[in-house]
């Protein structure tokens, strides 16, 4: 009964050291393989006694021990290598200490080699049969060979308590009983196994014991934690913080209170009441703020007026029975000054401190959801030709300037007011309509200086106003209104007021219905040339210039003024000019056999060098209708050269290798005319007749025409000369060498047809 007990027992034990020894190997701890080994070292011990308990022969008995002495050499070994990876670094350092010798591997090795030579020459160990429990049972006499595997074997694991004494006497108070409790366990095992070699009791009872030293090196190694060293450490933690933290009991009495706790309410003393109290005092009834929720408190403390975050929670047990709570406080003063400074810095321009475009108008969008509308103007400041200021007088002059536009805001705003920086040279305000006074505001801008220093410049500044309605609400949308007033004002330097009004609204709407057209005026040809004629130095016309017509559906007859201007602006000309383009080549091509040799001029826009490419453009139509290039003369304006000038003379090159002729427009115009004319790359110069107009001196510009007339002969460029309506001024410009001739004295602007009827007429085709 008692020997089925023991084998009983020990099928479990090796069960269990099997299970721990599978779920040392999955865990992903770096001591997880070691311990893994251990536990599995210890079944062939165990597993030996068992079989020698259940053995009915010598033979299988031989079997059993054979196992069982094998078994502890690598329980050894095993051991050995456990104690190494547990024991090998001290607490918090990375530092090599002490380790079981290597060699003691080599001797456990040899060792198994003569336990096994035992089987020929029997020197080890020999079984003799004894009866105990009421059976047979085979005990073993020791010989020379297991005395050698005994010194070996307590060799081992006397160098292994010794590293573990070490290490005990070595860690810090808090990490001692991991390795006392392994330690003892040790001596245990070894000392039962003692007293069975001596005792020579028939069952090896301290198997028992180095199972169970195995199960709690796997306890100790895998899932031992120190709760001590944990609190102790917890403890600490809670301490260094700048967070002050009281622990409670249940029954609501604070039981634990960290330094900055004390340094808070100013209590020396450890008595954790006495610092609740003190709290209390401070802040009022902390037992009464909802649990989990931070609660923001200011207080003048110390002379000063400080932000603190409180926090109250409560601590339970898986069951859900209330072990406590605890109450946080935290000095979150600096927090909120630097969140305030970054809020600040968020909205507000750097240089002036007035309010940036988007917190000006999230200001304003506000207000407006707010108050009655129509109390309200939105305004707009322009600083006008801030950049050449800039540029002229510096950039420290022009930080100035615009700091001194901000005061002088500040100084005409009060609490009902709305103002910001919106832009580089622009500011904004929303403002009750009771504070604009028109008189007031342009005697005050009529004269307004920046100073700096000893340097003193007048600024021009413009403001646009714009009524609130109900329409609009967006500030964006009524800035952008505001900022258009200005431009019924902006080469004005004497008036510095406008208002978005009933005209420059329908103006708006004007643009945008128009602009909304134009393809649909291509595309039925509501948009047309018109050609006007142009005459050589007998009159004979030679060719025209093609002119945009449209003749609106609505409308009627629109002047080029109504829409040209507008479609400059919004890039829409570069469409347009290339219909216009695409229907000279049309009617040139129409005319190839009829009027051979008559040109048509086109213009090309300065915006048109960016919106499309011009030489790519025109070249195609002139593939596509397959009209002679010489035909068909390209007009730019002076005034086009001036930007890019390098990469828009090489498009005139392309132009004039292909056969175009190229035509500078209203020449003399400008200031850098002489300048350029050298280098451009132009067949007819197109002078502007202001010259031949109202002048004080008369002498003075026919000089100057005379002159240019001749500049063009000495450089082999055509003069033509538009603006010609009266006989008076063609003779005057014949006599003076003139080559062609262009205006009303000859005829206006007419539809194909009509000029195809004068050219008829001329011929004596009529």
């Amino acid at each position: 009964m008692v020997r089925t007990a023991f084998i009983i027992i020990f099928a479990l034990l090796i069960a269990t050291l099997l299970i721990c020894g599978l779920a040392s190997w999955r865990s992903e701890k770096p001591i997880g393989k070691a311990v893994c080994l251990l536990c599995i070292s210890l079944i062939p011990p165990v597993l030996g006694n068992m079989i020698i308990i259940a053995a009915t022969t010598k033979a299988v008995a031989y079997v059993g021990c054979y196992i069982y002495y094998i078994g502890m050499d690598f329980v050894m070994f095993a051991l050995i290598r456990f104690t190494d990876k547990y024991c090998r670094y001290q607490v918090g350092t990375r530092r090599k200490k002490y380790s079981v010798p290597i060699w003691i591997n080599h001797l456990l090795g040899l060792d198994v080699l003569q336990l096994l030579l035992n089987i020929a020459f029997g020197h080890a160990f020999v079984l003799s049969e004894i009866e105990a429990y009421g059976k047979p049972y085979f005990i073993m006499t020791p010989l020379l060979g297991q005395t050698f595997h005994r010194i070996i074997c307590y060799g081992a694991m006397a160098l292994t308590i010794i590293v573990f004494i070490i290490k005990s006497i070595q860690v810090p108070r808090l990490y001692k009983e991991r390795y006392i409790v392994i330690l003892i366990s040790m001596i245990i095992g070894t000392m039962w196994q003692t007293f069975y070699i001596f005792s020579r009791t028939p069952i090896d009872r301290s198997m028992v014991g180095f199972a169970v030293f195995g199960l709690l090196i796997y306890y100790f190694s895998m899932h031992y934690r120190p709760l001590r060293l944990l609190d102790n450490m917890l403890a600490d933690i809670i301490n260094d913080t700048s967070v002050a933290v009281l622990l409670y009991g249940p029954e609501g009495r604070c039981i634990w209170a960290n330094e900055p706790a004390k340094e808070l309410t100013g209590r020396k003393s450890d008595e954790p009441e006495g610092i609740s109290a003190a709290l209390e005092s401070l802040f009022g009834e902390i037992k009464s703020l909802p649990d989990d929720q931070d609660t923001e408190i200011t207080r003048g403390i110390a002379d000063s007026e400080k932000s603190y975050m409180i926090a109250r929670g409560g601590f339970k047990d898986r069951s859900g029975k209330d072990l406590g709570s605890y109450v946080r406080v935290r000095d979150i003063t600096q927090e909120k000054k630097r969140i305030e400074a970054e809020m600040y810095a968020a909205n507000h321009d750097a240089l002036t401190g007035l309010y940036n475009k988007e917190y000006t108008y999230k200001k304003i969008n506000d207000q407006l959801k707010l108050h009655t509308l129509d109390n309200f103007y939105i305004a707009t400041i322009h600083l006008c030709d801030f950049k050449v200021f800039n540029d002229v007088f510096g950039h420290e002059f022009g930080d100035a300037a615009l700091k001194q536009v901000a005061d002088w805001m500040s100084k005409y705003s009060d609490d009902n007011c709305i103002y910001g920086r919106i832009a580089g040279d622009r500011f904004g305000s929303c403002l009750p309509k009771n504070m604009m006074v028109e008189e007031l505001l342009e005697s005050d801008l009529a004269h307004f200086t920046v100073k700096l220093g000893d340097i003193e410049q007048n600024l021009t500044v413009h403001l646009g106003f714009c009524d609130v309605d109900e329409d609009v609400q967006d500030a964006a949308v009524l800035f952008d209104r505001a900022y258009i007033a200005l431009d019924s004002i902006k080469d004005d330097y004497r008036r510095h007021v406008a208002f978005f009004d009933k005209k420059i609204r329908d103006k708006m709407i004007w643009n945008q219905e128009i602009s909304a057209q134009l393809d649909n005026a291509i595309a039925q040809n509501q948009i047309i040339p018109y050609l006007q004629p142009i005459a050589d130095n007998s009159g004979k016309i030679v060719g025209a210039e093609a002119l945009v017509r449209w003749i609106h559906p609505v409308n009627g007859f629109m002047s080029p003024g109504d829409f040209i201007p507008l479609f400059e602006e919004n890039g829409m000309i570069a469409e347009l000019d290339k219909h216009i383009w695409r229907s000279a080549c049309k009617i040139l091509s129409s005319w190839e056999k009829k009027y051979p040799g008559i040109f048509i001029s086109v213009n090309v826009s300065p915006k048109d060098f960016y919106m499309t490419d011009v030489y790519g453009e025109i070249t195609s139509y002139v593939q596509e209708y397959g009209i002679n290039p010489h035909n068909l003369r390209i007009e730019v304006t002076e005034s086009s050269m001036m930007r890019d000038t390098d990469d828009r003379m090489k498009v005139l090159e392309d132009f004039r290798n292909d056969g175009f002729i190229v035509e500078m427009d209203d020449f003399g115009s400008g200031y850098s005319s002489l300048n350029m004319l050298k280098d451009m790359p132009v067949d007819v110069l197109k002078i502007d007749m202001k010259f031949l107009g109202k002048s004080n001196d008369e002498q003075k510009a026919n000089i100057i025409v005379k002159n240019v007339i001749r500049l063009s002969e000495d450089l082999c460029i055509v003069s033509l000369a538009e603006g010609v309506e009266t006989a008076e001024n063609f003779d005057q410009l014949n006599g003076l060498g003139c080559d062609l001739f262009q205006g009303y004295y000859f005829s206006k602007p007419v539809p194909q047809a009509d000029f195809e009827a004068m050219l008829d007429k001329e011929r004596g085709n009529a």
